[in-house]
């Protein structure tokens, strides 16, 4: 789906020097966000925003039966499509104009803020038409001040930590957010933040990572104390956590 000269399929395309998702973000991100996620879930109805091939979503098919999920891509949803038939209900379309026809209990938006072009009026949209009277929205973003991006600057690889790199500039990147300014974006759209954290304290790139996840170098032990102290230092974790309220 191409739309504002995007071409939606084009962006979740590899590039020579960057990928647009890691084996350390669905083996290792993806249980962890879901682990931080449930204690705030809700009973009730299920609503992903970007589900990509459905790699996250099927995690979520174990706590709900009812699951619908809105993704811009084309091909994306088609796989996703093939993987889960008719469990789940795919919607075809961009945050901006999909029209839901209910608003919902539980709402996850993970790695996908940052691709948006107008991010508050996307989050409004959650705010005010699809987030129930007494709904949760999860919201979940890279973080600028991730130690790997750190270590990155100081190597010269990129200019600063909330930098945009070219790679990522490629893969749809808009913005790289810090726990203030992902903050700031969310009360501008009229959101209530009750709870920040931080998931996972990262060191290495996640290339590094896919390469040490294929040793026996890393135990569940190891990456268990990762994500635990990433509740301590939230900062300087892969991803920055916020759960959502709706405002009044």
């Amino acid at each position: 789906m191409m739309t504002n000269n995007r071409d939606y399929n084009k962006e979740l395309k590899d590039t020579s020097d960057h990928k647009y998702a890691y084996g350390f973000d669905f083996d290792v991100m993806h249980p962890y966000m879901l682990r931080s996620f449930v204690p705030f879930f809700n009973k009730g109805s299920f609503l992903e925003l970007g589900s990509f091939k459905g790699d996250f979503t099927r995690r979520f098919l174990e706590h709900f039966d009812d699951v619908t999920c809105v993704e811009a891509s084309t091909e994306a949803i088609a796989i996703a499509k093939e993987k889960f038939g008719d469990k789940v209900n795919f919607v075809n379309s961009l945050f901006e104009t999909v029209e839901l026809p209910r608003k919902y209990d539980n709402i996850v938006l993970t790695h996908v803020l940052e691709h948006i072009d107008d991010p508050v009026k996307v989050l409004k949209r959650i705010n005010d038409e699809w987030l129930s009277e007494n709904g949760r929205f999860f919201l979940v973003c890279p973080n600028a001040n991730a130690p790997s991006r750190q270590i990155a600057v100081k190597m010269g690889l990129i200019t600063h930590n909330a930098a945009v790199t070219p790679a990522e500039k490629e893969h749809g990147h808009n913005i790289t957010y810090t726990l203030d300014t992902l903050e700031r974006d969310a009360k501008a759209a009229g959101l209530n933040v009750v709870y920040r954290s931080g998931i996972f304290f990262k060191a290495l790139a996640n290339f590094q990572w896919d390469r040490l996840l294929q040793t026996d170098i890393i135990s569940k032990e190891y990456l268990d104390g990762c994500y635990e102290l990433g509740q301590q230092y939230p900062d300087l974790c892969s991803s920055i956590f916020l759960m959502c309220e709706k405002g009044k």
